[in-house]
């Protein structure tokens, strides 16, 4: 699926099962909490904390897709084409970084390393 199609899926579903988008301001409170119900999962598969008991530690995928529902329903109901948005995001992110990343010695080390620390 491309981003155009997940943008009108999105807005189909909304049209058909949702009666309507939520506020635009809602949706940025939607947003932040499914952000952190993504955080959540991060800080304990990836982070020092553990799942506590009943906490799904699958559920990773979950998560990320319901930031990128959200996102998409904030990009639908405020007129942006979140394709050319990222295009025009990539465009500048090289234009900005060429070879900034290549020149930054913390990079050039290993994650976790002494170094880092």
């Amino acid at each position: 699926m491309t981003i155009d199609e997940a943008q009108k899926i999105v807005d189909d579903w909304i049209h058909t099962y949702g009666v309507r988008y939520f506020s635009e301001l809602t949706n940025m409170a939607v947003l932040t909490e499914e952000v952190g119900e993504l955080a959540r999962v991060m800080a304990r598969r990836f982070g020092d904390q553990s799942f506590k008991k009943g906490e799904n530690p699958d559920a990773l995928p979950e998560e990320l897709a319901d930031v990128l529902w959200v996102l998409i329903c904030i990009a639908n109901q405020t007129g942006v084409n979140l394709t050319k948005a990222l295009e025009a995001s990539i465009a500048k992110k090289t234009r900005r970084d060429a070879t900034r990343h290549f020149e930054n010695a913390k990079l050039q080390q290993q994650p976790g390393s002494a170094q880092n620390d």
